[in-house]
């Protein structure tokens, strides 16, 4: 079977749907498929080409035994608005103009977080007459209504009919959470085609390793308790809320012994370190994004790791990647995000959960854990008998299972009844 899967993000860039997208990929070829992944010029989150890549029409590679086919896109930061949404548009245009050079794929998957990609998923399942699965990553448009990124109006609804269109038009749908699934069965969406795959954790790169001795010598972590947050930098996380807990934890009696780290970058870095020089954090490093093979090294230096995400009903729907990665590294998490991610938290007892934008509470977490070793301890042993839940490969061959059975015509369909559920 010829797998063609469209994606906005794909490595070397190191954001979660640029891992989830290529370690799946990287299975479905280990079985035997031919894969083809149709993406742009690496260059998130800066806006900035990486290196060794141009900005051309057209540029193919292989990785891992995956045809990798580049297209020319509108760059720009991960940062505003109307800058992103050209983006996004010109990605879409691009993969419709060349998915027609691209032979006989047996199905087109398109992937989220921005639905443009589905979109010209769909448009290219439509004239090369092969079945189309949209992979749902984000709610998206409500994701950016949620950050205040766009208001109410008639722009918004028509993003709105166009994202239930496709819903609606799509063979299959693959959901990383079962409040996913909801939301759409919920708007009238046909849930006999939904399935949840929740994201995972390559196990073969994140595993337990000691602290990187180079890394702590670097960052003058020696003898300190490091919370870190490794990750996006956005609107949708909030981050001055981890400022406002380092600057409550210098102030109390044995606040030294604590250093915060912040790895990634984002639309709002920027402001987080002018912010921090304000506040005259010198418990609090910025470090910037680095290769995907080093993530692990990086991860090493946590003692805990923070996930957190603003105050909104949306964001209790989502399941952040890094969760997984925590466990497998057995990182225990102060985990700032209601909904269906801390109800795996609880259920894997693999960390403490405190309330969203509330900094007071996550300093009184983090002491609890820091102060008390047997807690410490057991949250680490649960985090890696957790994270078996989540193995990568396996989720890969589960999904892999649904795109054969639509692009195989041989292949029996899978019942809705042997669907993963997040969590279980």
């Amino acid at each position: 079977m010829h797998i063609l899967f469209l994606t906005d993000n794909f490595p070397p860039e190191v954001n979660a749907p640029a891992s989830r997208t290529f370690e799946h990929c990287r299975e479905w070829v280990k079985s035997g498929h031919k894969v083809t992944v149709l993406t742009g010029a690496p260059n998130a989150p800066r806006g900035k080409l990486y290196a060794g890549y141009e900005n051309r029409l057209w540029q193919s590679e292989m990785r891992d035994g995956i045809r990798i086919v580049r297209v020319w896109t509108y760059i720009t930061a991960n940062e505003g608005f109307l800058r992103r949404t050209l983006d996004y548009i010109s990605f879409m245009i691009s993969a419709v103009l060349a998915a027609p050079f691209i032979r006989k794929p047996d199905l087109v998957v398109g992937t989220s977080p921005q639905f443009f990609t589905a979109c010209a998923a769909y448009l290219v399942s439509r004239y090369k007459f092969i079945p189309f699965v949209f992979e749902v990553r984000d709610l998206w448009p409500e994701s950016i209504k949620a950050v205040g990124a766009m208001k109410e109006g008639r722009l918004l609804r028509a993003l709105e009919a166009l994202e239930l269109y496709l819903y609606h038009r799509a063979n299959r749908i693959i959901t990383v959470t079962n409040a996913f699934r909801t939301n759409l069965q919920d708007r009238g969406v046909d849930g006999e085609k939904i399935t949840v795959i929740t994201n995972g954790v390559d196990l073969s790169q994140f595993s337990a390793r000691p602290k990187d001795a180079e890394l702590l010598k670097k960052y003058d972590l020696q003898n300190k308790f490091v919370a870190g947050y490794i990750g996006t930098h956005g609107m949708a996380h909030a981050l001055e809320t981890v400022l406002e807990a380092a600057l409550l934890v210098k102030k109390r009696p044995d606040g030294d012994r604590f250093h915060f780290l912040l790895l990634g970058d984002g639309a709002c870095k920027s402001g987080l370190e002018a912010k921090a020089r304000e506040m005259q954090l010198d418990n609090l490093t910025f470090i910037d994004s680095v290769a995907k093979k080093d993530v692990a090294r990086y991860w090493s230096l946590l003692d805990t790791s923070i996930i957190h995400l603003r105050k909104d009903p949306l964001f209790e729907t989502v399941i952040p990647s890094k969760l997984f990665e925590c466990m497998a590294m057995g990182i225990p998490v102060l985990h700032g995000v209601a909904g269906e991610s801390a109800d795996i938290v609880k259920n894997e007892d693999v960390g403490l959960v405190f309330e969203s934008e509330n900094a007071s509470a996550l300093c009184d977490q983090l002491e609890r854990l820091s102060g008390n070793p047997d807690l410490f301890e057991s949250k680490r042993a649960n985090c890696f008998r957790g994270a078996k839940k989540y193995n990568r490969k396996e989720l890969a061959d589960e999904m892999l299972k649904i795109l054969e059975a639509i692009g195989l015509p041989d292949t029996i369909a899978p019942t809705t009844t042997g669907q993963r559920q997040a969590g279980s």
